[in-house]
């Protein structure tokens, strides 16, 4: 896919610290779409998002981000038009909602100052509490219509439904769905919670120890995987690349298989996105 198709373009971004390192991560955003991060804590979801926005030096890639690269002049005006929301909200502890709306009417050219009132009565947000005492869920929600209401083309959302009960997760998730409905307007989301991807991604990727494992269509993905029960000797008896990976258990194995590559004889079980990325970050192991 060429670079105006894409809202985001990462090509062998690398980031170095003591005891980790992001190797070499390709991955893009198609417009209008959703992408979805997934990986256990350290993985290096969050180092991503960052390097994107460039609040973190890289040690090699190459970033684009909305049609500019992340490290020009030009990427100061393009953050008017990224939203963003870390996995904790970050504002003054004595300012109301709706003193927050002040503020943020002189940060941002585009502010929508009806737009982020309506997301404040939608999220059910008290305008004149201080934010100090909003629980963890409300200023999540905050933090959401803050990022909703300066007309951004990109969202960056970093465990932005962590917190929430699952009413109100269904509720946001519709929100994001809504968003890209506008062709030009794109997500990046990072979960622990893999249920919630899979019902609003149109792609995932998903990140181990650094490494990108893969990064692929969510559908093609569910279509692609099916888990087989069977016995130990008839897993050996399959080529090492159609096992993705197993679960030994009294009665036999469990193995999460490529369609594609197994005899036709072979019975298989639809799966989930949640128990492909399980079989995917234990490995394809057959001992």
């Amino acid at each position: 896919m060429s670079v105006s198709e894409n809202a985001i373009d990462l090509r062998n971004v690398r980031k170095c610290y003591k005891g980790f390192e992001l190797k070499n991560i390709n991955l893009s955003l198609p417009k209008g779409t959703i992408l979805g991060l997934v990986g256990e804590n350290g993985a290096g979801k969050t180092t991503i998002i960052k390097r994107i926005m460039n609040v973190i030096s890289g040690d090699g890639g190459d970033i684009c981000v909305l049609g500019e690269q992340n490290d020009s002049p030009k990427f100061q005006a393009v953050k008017e038009e990224i939203g963003v929301v870390l996995d904790e909200a970050y504002f003054p502890e004595v300012l109301t909602a709706k003193q927050v709306g002040v503020v943020m009417k002189h940060t941002y050219r585009r502010w929508d100052g009806d737009c982020y009132s309506c997301f404040l009565q939608k999220l059910d947000l008290p305008p004149n509490k201080p934010f100090k005492d909003y629980s963890r869920g409300m200023k999540m929600k905050l933090a959401i219509a803050v990022a909703l209401s300066h007309q951004p083309k990109l969202l960056l959302l970093d465990e932005a439904t962590s917190g929430l009960d699952p009413m109100v997760r269904d509720e946001i998730l519709e929100i994001f769905n809504d968003f890209t409905r506008d062709e030009s307007h794109s997500i990046l989301i990072s979960s622990h919670i893999v249920s919630d991807l899979e019902k609003i991604c149109d792609y995932i990727a998903f990140l181990q120890k650094g490494e990108l494992v893969l990064c692929e269509e969510k559908d093609r993905l569910l279509e692609a995987y099916g888990i087989a029960r069977m016995t130990q000797e008839e897993l050996n008896q399959l080529p090492p690349e159609a096992v993705a990976g197993k679960k030994s258990n009294p009665y036999g194995v469990e193995a999460l298989v490529r369609k594609d590559r197994i005899p036709a004889s072979i019975q298989t079980e639809r799966t989930t996105l949640e128990t492909i990325i399980l079989f995917l970050a234990k490995g394809g192991e057959r001992a």
